[in-house]
């Protein structure tokens, strides 16, 4: 604990629950002699959160300090969505799935903190990693006066049978596969599930198939493709089958079409910001069939100059997302690039789902910019004059000529 600065009276933590955020929790409590309040997000992990209250209870935190939320709705609709409309994927695979829900728990925290009256938050991310980057600088850019406390860059409880042992002797609870080492590392939410860690730290190794929980394996996926419509509105996703749906209603029934058919996922060595490589293993099953269908939807609707800016954008997009810059002002000046791209990203794309693959096979709009009297094989009614052509390229062979005539000139 640093000398300079004084305890916290009051902190916010982010808690899940389980061990680690429970040993913090009591951690806060003995070395900083603080009250302590829980915040449990619920964004689609799949688990049940009220344990996460009962413990919180236990370990002797007042009823009015427990926040649980269900913050499904604005997850994808606020911050998912959003990031779908740019087709973000950090380094050409990874889909941000932990990512893009970080901004959002500082957020909350950060909101709690206010209303509670704590002048700390804190979080249980280790100092090796990406996390411990997007919670604080999301929880500085929405309030600059706010502490952060990250306890793993603080205590000295460095290793596994440390942490028992504090556990042990505050009385909390330790599930049983708990006391020997965890294969793996997993979080969760409704866009993915990311497993890190242990047994796949060695990338040459292949990741065992008890690692992946979100999808089938896409060999035991039905033999018979599966065919869906996904519509969309100003670039998000509205409905599915024709059936209109909430944000998180849409990405739960995508997810389930992905895990049926073994969409989603993806063994990926990535580079954190923080500076290290490190192999994780992703399911993102509906974020898989939702960057198909948008893009799909884009190829009739998007003009090309606007499409592909658009694309060119995307990788300093999602890098900011990536490594904890949503709150950013250049991350707001993108979106507002990438959201008037999305004004007439509007209509419907039919998608064919098979053993691990998604692939549009059909896509229509009333905004469409297709036009098949263009394109045509057949005769075009005077719609397109070929020989406009041959000036094209001769304006823009120009520069080419005179390159080559002078290069020809300088050889002889």
């Amino acid at each position: 604990m640093s000398a300079q600065k004084p305890k916290p009276k009051k902190v916010v933590l982010a808690y899940s629950g389980g061990l680690d955020t429970s040993i913090i929790l009591k951690w806060l409590k003995t070395e900083y002699d603080c009250e302590v309040v829980t915040f449990t997000a619920d964004l689609g992990q799949g688990e049940e959160l009220e344990p996460a209250r009962e413990k919180a209870l236990m370990l002797g935190i007042r009823p009015e300090n427990v926040f649980i939320e269900d913050l499904r709705e604005e997850f994808v609709r606020d911050f998912v969505f959003p990031m779908f409309r740019a087709n973000a994927v950090y380094e050409g695979l990874y889909l941000l799935g932990t990512s893009i829900a970080r901004p959002l728990i500082s957020k909350r925290l950060v909101e709690i903190a206010a209303e509670t009256g704590a002048d700390a938050v804190a979080h249980g991310a280790t100092g090796k990693g990406n996390d411990q980057v997007r919670f604080e600088l999301s929880a500085y850019a929405l309030n600059p006066e706010i502490r952060v406390i990250a306890p793993w860059r603080e205590w000295d409880l460095t290793s596994r049978t440390r942490l028992i042992e504090f556990a042990e002797a505050h009385q909390i609870p330790i599930a049983r596969d708990k006391r020997g080492e965890a294969p793996f590392s997993v979080d969760a939410n409704l866009l993915h599930t990311s497993s890190e860690g242990k047994v796949l730290e060695n990338p040459a190794e292949e990741a065992p198939d008890y690692v992946f929980q979100r999808t089938v394996h896409p060999e035991d996926a039905p033999d018979q493709p599966e065919f869906i419509e996904v519509s969309f509105e100003m670039g998000d996703a509205t409905a599915i089958n024709g059936q209109a749906m909430s944000p998180a209603t849409i990405l739960t029934e995508l997810n389930e079409y992905g895990r049926k058919h073994g969409i989603g996922r993806l063994d990926f060595v990535e580079n954190r910001f923080v500076g290290m490589k490190s192999r994780g293993i992703y399911e993102t099953p509906g974020g898989t069939i939702l960057l198909e269908a948008h893009r799909g939807i884009e190829q009739i609707t998007l003009d090309s100059g606007a499409g592909h800016l658009k694309d060119s954008l995307m990788p300093r997009y999602a890098e900011l997302i990536y490594n904890g810059f949503w709150f950013s002002p250049e991350r707001e000046m993108l979106q507002a690039a990438i959201d008037k791209s999305q004004e007439h990203v509007t209509g419907t794309v039919r998608l064919k789902l098979y053993k691990g693959h998604v692939r549009t096979v059909g896509r229509w709009s009333d905004h469409s910019l297709y036009s098949e009297a263009h394109v045509t094989f057949e005769d075009d009614a005077g719609a397109y004059d070929q020989t406009d052509a041959a000036g094209f390229i001769q304006l823009n062979a120009l520069r080419l000529k005179l390159l080559a005539a002078r290069n020809r000139r300088l050889k002889s």
